[in-house]
């Protein structure tokens, strides 16, 4: 559970890629013009994702990793902020997206699974890691969603963190809303 004061302080959720958004599977093939990647996102955590956003939290990945499948999942998810290293040197990108925000780090939370992601978790006022990340991020996280990375953790904690808000029967009705003005729109459409 989360203390409402910390919850609502919260103006940045960043994310990690593999382990938290994804299951940490990478599918690696071979296709006519090169090597394929694919990554199997979860849809409940894309619905966390947009949750968050209609709240006013800006939603930012931060990656160790360089993948075009989270470049073109971050687009999908409207996530205008995405860094991704290979040397995983990702506590100067997140300042730097705070700086943008105008947002300090006792204004963000991250989601991170493993070892790249202690640093950022340290800093942050709400460090959140997902049910099966190694110990040493357990360690130092606040809140550790019962559900795996990929398999709708994110959405867990989106939804944890706007319900502490007090926000979250206010974000469900926005979706809900969108959803049936846009299906009303069909049905004219059709007439």
């Amino acid at each position: 559970m989360l203390q409402p004061s910390v919850a609502e302080r919260i103006k940045v959720v960043g994310l990690d890629v593999d382990g938290v958004m994804t299951d940490a599977g990478v599918y690696i093939g071979a296709g006519p013009q090169g090597p394929i990647e694919l990554k199997r996102f979860n849809i409940q955590d894309s619905i966390g994702i947009k949750l968050l956003q209609a709240a006013g939290i800006k939603v930012v990945v931060v990656s160790g990793r360089f993948s075009e499948a989270t470049e073109l999942r971050a687009r999908e998810l409207g996530i205008d902020e995405v860094f991704q290293d290979q040397a995983a040197q990702k506590l100067p990108a997140f300042q730097q997206m705070l700086d943008r925000a105008g947002a300090a780090w006792d204004e963000a939370a991250f989601v991170g699974d493993d070892l790249p992601d202690i640093p950022l978790l340290k800093r942050v006022g709400l460090p959140v890691t997902v049910q099966n990340a190694v110990p040493e991020v357990r360690e130092v996280a606040a809140y550790v969603t019962s559900k795996a990375g990929g398999f709708g953790a994110v959405r867990e904690f989106a939804e944890v963190l706007l319900k502490a808000r007090g926000e979250w029967d206010e974000a469900v009705h926005w979706y809900l809303s969108e959803r049936d003005e846009s299906m009303g729109e069909e049905s004219h459409a059709d007439q």
